[in-house]
């Protein structure tokens, strides 16, 4: 009998100890706690929100208190659940602060990116309208440049028509002056008002041909022997050219030809005819394109 009691004793304190063994073992809901504190903390919760995450410790150290008194208790289990919604609480709001400064950042980055390319395009937009305003600057420069030249060519020839006999022809534009105005019969130095009347062809050609080649050409009548007369054509051609030149005309655009009597514009039967051979041509050359 006594044996027995024994026995029943010792397998009621076996049951016991196992009880009381089993009860120092954390409940699922504690451990899970303690791991999503430790997630949150090591997380960006401790830089972004560490308000909530101390909020966190704090349910979580409720929760170990409330194990450390009444065990793997019903209250011990609601107090880890709560303790893990605040460490879930304390990661997602650190990730929503993340998430609301990378974008913050990234919308930062595109107004920098647009206030530039908006910068770079007013930049160009006033390049492009600077060198349009030059360019119609330039055209109307050039414009205003080519109307005065004109009329300055058109003046000139005006005053060339007046001064001789001007005609285009496919040589350029001719001008003709009598012989008989220019020199004395078989001379070749200019009279006093042949001299006057070259001044004003040069001034006319450097006005409006101030560019422009010009050939001069001595012609003669036919009479008498043909080399005295080629001679003749040349000196006189040599003196229209040296007082061209002497007026302002370049030298080096002036070429002087003497024909002598080899290309006739009238008959050499006739007094007529032989006074209007005897004469200077000058020869404007059209600029080349």
């Amino acid at each position: 009998m006594r044996t027995s009691t024994l026995c029943s004793l010792g397998l009621v304190s076996l049951f016991t100890l196992a009880v009381g063994c089993g009860s120092t073992l954390p409940p699922k809901e504690l451990v899970d706690a303690r791991a999503a504190y430790q997630t949150a903390s090591k997380g960006p919760a401790g830089q972004q929100s560490p308000a909530e995450l101390h909020v966190a410790k704090q349910s979580l150290d409720v929760a170990e208190r409330s194990f450390a008194d009444d065990g793997d208790s019903p209250v011990t289990k609601d107090f880890s659940y709560i303790a893990i919604r605040k460490s879930e609480l304390a990661a997602a709001s650190a990730r929503a602060q993340l998430a609301m400064k990378e974008k913050e950042a990234a919308e930062r980055e595109a107004q920098n990116v647009q206030a530039a390319q908006l910068s770079d395009a007013r930049s160009q937009l006033s390049t492009t309208k600077n060198n349009l305003e030059k360019t119609q600057d330039q055209l109307a420069r050039e414009k205003a440049a080519r109307e005065a030249a004109e009329k300055a060519a058109a003046l000139a020839l005006a005053d060339l028509r007046r001064l001789g006999d001007v005609k285009q022809e496919q040589r350029g534009m001719v001008i003709t002056l009598s012989g008989n105005v220019l020199f004395a019969s078989n001379e070749s130095t200019l009279l006093p008002a042949a001299v006057l009347k070259l001044n004003e062809v040069a001034d006319a050609l450097i006005k409006g041909n101030p560019d422009a080649n010009i050939t001069i050409e001595g012609h003669t009548d036919s009479q008498g022997q043909r080399q005295y007369n080629m001679d003749l054509g040349q000196k006189r051609a040599d003196a229209v050219k040296s007082q061209l030149v002497a007026r302002g005309v370049a030298a080096d655009r002036i070429t002087s030809v003497g024909v002598g009597p080899d290309r006739p514009i009238a008959d050499n039967k006739s007094a007529e005819g032989r006074a209007n051979n005897r004469r200077v041509e000058i020869i404007v050359q059209p600029l080349k394109k």
